[in-house]
């Protein structure tokens, strides 16, 4: 079996080829990212409008880059699998339609996906981790605690109240005029700073409530900032340190009640995993926290690499393989509408602050 994954929910143009060996084992065939930071940079942030339009540029060479490193034509694939949501409805809208053309064109299976769905099963294209595992999925857009029962199957057990853990690096980054992208950045000050000198909130700390909150933590980043303005690099650093010091103690006391809750409902699970993906994944303090964690709740920590952490296309094709497996192909794909928004526990119920629409994540 061979999948060809399209991603293109925000500023990445990304497009790959997973497949099946003969013993039922993936294989990455490629995995082609082409990135917009330069095209974003001058704005500090991700535009919507920028974003669609580079998309269209660049998808056609990237999905040929893309057949062409893994040695196929179109007409081999045994599927095309394409990010329906969420995301910028711009670019989720060329990516789709990209697809249901080819597919439209080639006669092969449609297959729209959920993105968070491409993160929550990555972990199973690197490490085979069987189901049921904990998804901590920590991105720009989403803060969330998943439990994976199986494909599509899952349960949200926890969402941020607020801002996005990327989200809130991103603004702790223009606060202090640190370029963007923010959290890469926020990181590497924090590596020079003293985390002691500012004590920062931990937020929702001791409440039985599994969720997040990070909105209140960036208010007291600018409080301070303002407070002994204006700020010297030894002052940025030191704000960086104490800023991710507290997101890393946050975390650790929010994640550890859900492990808590997870050992509690699979006692019988032998070496259950969290695996954490996102972009803000890739934080050394993150992810050294979890490992830290995990082992006090007999539980192991599974990152999948960086670069499947972020948003790229294997995970897009690899979530195609598994619904193909699963037999969750849906008849009508061609008739699929990109969402802006797409939980992927469509059962859970709004959270506070989150708005009429429902969960900001």
């Amino acid at each position: 079996m061979r999948i060809l994954g399209i991603e293109t929910s925000c500023d990445e143009t990304a497009a790959a080829v997973v497949a099946l060996d003969d013993a039922g084992a993936p294989q990455i065939l490629s995995n082609v990212v082409f990135s917009q930071i330069e095209e974003h940079t001058a704005f500090g942030g991700v535009v919507p409008e920028i974003a669609a339009r580079a998309h269209v540029e660049a998808l056609d060479g990237i999905i040929e880059a893309a057949l062409s490193e893994a040695g196929v034509e179109l007409s081999q694939v045994d599927g095309i699998a394409a990010t329906a949501g969420p995301g910028l409805i711009g670019g989720l809208i060329v990516g789709l339609m990209t697809a249901k053309a080819m597919a439209a064109a080639s006669g092969k299976p449609l297959l729209p996906v959920n993105h968070l769905e491409g993160h929550a099963l990555t972990a199973r294209l690197t490490d085979d981790v069987a189901f049921p595992y904990l998804l901590l999925l920590v991105s720009g857009g989403h803060t969330q605690v998943i439990l994976v029962r199986g494909v599509g199957d899952y349960q949200r057990w926890a969402s941020t109240i607020d801002d996005a853990l990327g989200e809130a690096f991103d603004k702790t980054a223009k606060l202090l005029g640190l370029p963007y992208p923010g959290g890469p950045n926020v990181e590497r000050q924090a590596a020079l700073g003293d985390a002691k000198r500012f004590a920062f909130p931990r937020p929702l700390r001791g409440e039985d409530r599994l969720d997040f909150s990070f909105s209140g933590l960036k208010t007291a980043v600018r409080q301070t900032a303002s407070a002994i303005a204006p700020l010297s690099d030894t002052d940025i650093a030191d704000i960086c340190a104490g800023f991710q010091r507290a997101i890393t103690e946050t975390l650790a006391e929010r994640v550890g009640r859900s492990l808590e809750k997870f050992r509690t409902l699979y006692p019988q699970v032998e070496r259950p995993a969290l695996v954490v993906a996102g972009g803000v994944a890739a934080n050394k303090a993150i992810r050294a926290t979890l490992d830290e964690l995990c082992p006090r709740h007999e539980m192991r920590l599974v990152a999948p690499p960086i670069a499947l952490c972020t948003d790229n296309a294997a995970m897009i094709a690899w979530a195609g393989i598994e619904r193909m497996r699963a037999g969750l192909e849906s008849a009508d794909a061609q008739s699929f509408a990109p969402r802006s928004r797409w939980p992927l526990d469509e059962d859970a119920a709004p959270i506070i602050g989150s708005g009429k629409r429902g969960a900001k994540a």
